[in-house]
């Protein structure tokens, strides 16, 4: 075997290994991937639960009405653009997707003028007798298609209760004279 013959093919490995190794470290800091601070996934359980237990959305409701007093309606003004495609804020109240909300607070579900509400909400509404309360609307704006099955409201919800009584303080802002704060 010819000794440049050698050289050339142990040069090409080497070559190819380089390379190989190059990309690895280069991709590793493109793609760094951080370690976990414990392997697994936690799964929290409540205590004493049991396959019999209520499922999770039958549990009782949070209570909104202790978290409004201190709640900001400018941080709910900003939770207000997840909502803002689809309804509108100012005093037109027109309707867009969804019914306009000014003047939301205490007012009868699905009553908005001219709005085509589903058949769910309107069974909800009771005739007009169920109001929009605050317990109502933070339940309701937590998981809208779980607390009113079959409603049209296509939202995901707003999951954190900090957040629902921001969101809530500034729909209470929304109106000619806004509601007033329930006492607990």
């Amino acid at each position: 075997m010819n000794s440049s013959y050698f050289n050339s093919a142990a040069g090409a490995f080497l070559g190819i290994l380089f390379v190989v190794m190059t990309l690895s470290i280069v991709s590793e800091g493109i793609y760094e991937a951080p370690e976990p601070e414990t392997e697994g996934f936690a799964i929290e359980v409540a205590e004493g639960s049991s396959d019999t237990a209520a499922p999770a959305e039958e549990a009782a409701p949070e209570m909104i009405v202790p978290l409004l007093a201190s709640a900001d309606p400018a941080k709910g003004e900003s939770v207000f653009k997840k909502c803002a495609a689809c309804h509108s804020n100012d005093a037109a109240s027109a309707n867009k997707v969804g019914p306009g909300l000014w003047n939301i607070v205490n007012r009868p579900v699905a009553s908005h003028a001219d709005f085509n509400y589903s058949s769910a909400m309107t069974e909800f509404s009771q005739g007009g007798s169920v109001e929009w309360d605050y317990q109502h609307l933070s339940e309701f704006l937590a998981a809208p298609k779980k607390y009113i099955p079959g409603t049209a409201m296509g939202f995901a919800g707003v999951k954190k209760v900090e957040e629902r009584a921001d969101l809530i303080a500034y729909l209470r802002t929304l109106g000619d004279t806004p509601a007033p704060l329930p006492s607990e």
